[in-house]
């Protein structure tokens, strides 16, 4: 589905000079790897018996799409706000590739995740590595599971794209509470550090949403 933008007015924009300032940049991607605690989430999770990744995928997603600068993006070399933003995360095939697989975060959790199951197999099956003509709109995700990784470099193209780049590794306990690392990638002209703050607070109200949300489940 096509998502809509405006197109920002550059000329009574606050972040005009920072806009220029980095854009003229050859990497101008600002990056962050913090710790979230996830442990009321997962419990939730695991006691409804429900997918981590596409349950956790659903908050990241509705989190980002709480701050408007990550719905903010470069086209034509002007900026320009989207309404809503999909994701778009990778999909791990029986071949040891991968494919994307795009999904509304934006629906009752309810409708997301029955589609999203869906889909994600579909991707599986028979998935590429094409986002359609409007892959500018996107959130771009991945995951380590494997790895209970402190940083991580990600691959970014030439010339510098704006889509934001949201990765999480394998969770771990200690002490009682589970955290996992997550790492948010953004292009510098447009999202600043207290942008990617405001990101981890959303995320934050939004595990714990969904989790109250699938505790008050009816059983059976």
């Amino acid at each position: 589905m096509s998502m809509g933008y405006r197109t920002i007015d550059l000329e009574h924009w606050p972040r005009r000079e920072h806009f220029a300032y980095f854009s003229a940049m050859a990497d101008p991607y600002v990056g962050v790897t913090a710790e979230a605690d996830i442990t009321d989430f997962l419990s939730a999770i695991r006691g409804a018996d429900l997918p981590f990744f596409l349950s956790f995928l659903y908050c990241a997603g509705r989190a980002a799409n709480a701050v408007p600068q990550l719905r903010q993006r470069i086209v034509d070399g002007a900026p320009v706000e989207f309404a809503r933003c999909d994701t778009s995360h990778t999909v791990l095939r029986e071949d040891g590739t991968y494919s994307y697989c795009r999904l509304d975060c934006m629906q009752p959790f309810e409708q997301y995740l029955p589609a999203a199951q869906a889909l994600q197999e579909q991707a599986r099956e028979r998935g590429g590595l094409d986002d359609g003509e409007d892959a500018a709109s996107l959130f771009f995700v991945s995951t380590l599971p494997w790895v209970r990784y402190t940083a991580i470099r990600q691959p970014v193209p030439t010339p510098a794209d704006s889509n934001p780049r949201l990765t999480w590794g394998r969770f771990w306990e200690q002490g009682g509470r589970v955290s996992m690392p997550i790492t948010v990638l953004c292009n510098h002209a447009l999202v600043d550090g207290a942008h990617i703050g405001a990101f981890f607070q959303e995320l934050e109200r939004e595990i714990g949403t969904l989790a109250a949300q699938v505790r008050q489940r009816p059983q059976g």
